[in-house]
């Protein structure tokens, strides 16, 4: 029923620019709590964890491998 009501919501706030705009407000701010909640849940940016995004991610960066491994 919550995710039929989400729907609805959206489809009559997508008709009107000002909706459009409150929509798009709404996405960038829950990535973004959903990203705090993610970190403090997996013990932070200083705990070794991954950070994800990024046009480097997943790649290693030139600058920190040794010159034996090239």
């Amino acid at each position: 029923m919550k995710r039929f009501f989400k729907v609805v919501v959206v489809r009559w706030l997508s008709r009107t620019p000002l909706g459009l705009v409150l929509l798009g407000a709404g996405w960038w701010f829950g990535r973004r709590r959903r990203r705090r909640a993610q970190l403090t849940a997996s013990g932070g940016p200083d705990s070794g964890g991954r950070r994800r995004g990024g046009s480097r991610a997943g790649r290693g960066s030139a600058v920190h491998r040794s010159p034996a491994s090239r």
